[in-house]
């Protein structure tokens, strides 16, 4: 449940310090990276409390996290990747919680 509530709180305090003038736009769609989850949806269990998300499902592998750094680059699309990186490391400090090894 806290960890749910951090990928909420987390994108709130990340908009209030770099998106002042527009906060709770931006805070919205870093808030919407939570849509990366929908592919909990093709695991069995779909949820599981002891399973690391990363590199797991294929939102979350190693691949995909280069593509939310390539979304980076163009304006349009860098706060959507500032949400989807945040994502990836609420989870993986959730793995790190866990005690899971992480493969390289």
């Amino acid at each position: 449940m806290v960890h749910a509530l951090l990928h909420l709180l987390v994108p709130g305090v990340v908009a209030l310090l770099f998106y002042r003038p527009r906060w709770r736009r931006a805070w919205l769609i870093l808030a919407a990276a939570l849509l990366l989850d929908v592919d909990h949806l093709w695991a069995t269990p779909m949820f599981d409390p002891t399973r690391c998300s990363i590199n797991f499902h294929p939102l979350h592998t190693y691949w995909a996290m280069g593509n939310y750094a390539f979304m980076l680059l163009p304006p349009l699309t860098r706060v959507w990747a500032v949400g989807f990186l945040l994502h990836m490391a609420l989870d993986y400090a959730e793995c790190l919680q866990l005690g899971v090894v992480l493969p390289r």
